[in-house]
């Protein structure tokens, strides 16, 4: 049972890695969305990087909180684009992608609200209240 807890964060984890590919190669249909956004190459290669930073701290032990952070702010950018100027499915992907960023924002949220219920635990045995 104590593994399904970090089923969460490693889930996050990997969605988040699995899109470096496409925002680090200048794959076109990354190039398509940040061009869209008027934020290309720029913003693609800073989304990766973000990206690539809180999909570490989702890995790790102390930090996870952060990370589950900072994938919530990436993901709440990504729905808000997808709502207002790309549409739910971008070049023709069904809504893949718009599902994979409500995937890890609710997996990031579920991480988040964990870390700090586990750390009021924490500190709660710690303090004798």
């Amino acid at each position: 049972m104590r593994y399904l807890t970090h089923l969460p964060r490693i889930a996050a984890a990997i969605i988040l890695l699995q899109t470096l590919y496409f925002k680090f190669s200048g794959a076109p249909e990354s190039v398509h969305i940040f061009s869209t956004l008027g934020v290309e190459p720029w913003g693609r290669l800073a989304s990766g990087v973000a990206e690539l930073v809180a999909a570490i701290l989702l890995l790790t032990t102390r930090w996870n909180w952060l990370g589950a952070a900072l994938a919530i702010g990436i993901m709440l950018g990504a729905l808000g684009a997808h709502l207002t100027v790309l549409g739910i499915e971008v070049q023709g992907d069904g809504g893949l992608l718009f599902a994979l960023a409500l995937g890890v924002l609710l997996l990031a949220t579920f991480v988040l609200v964990r870390s700090r219920t586990v750390a009021m635990e924490d500190v709660k045995q710690w303090t004798g209240r």
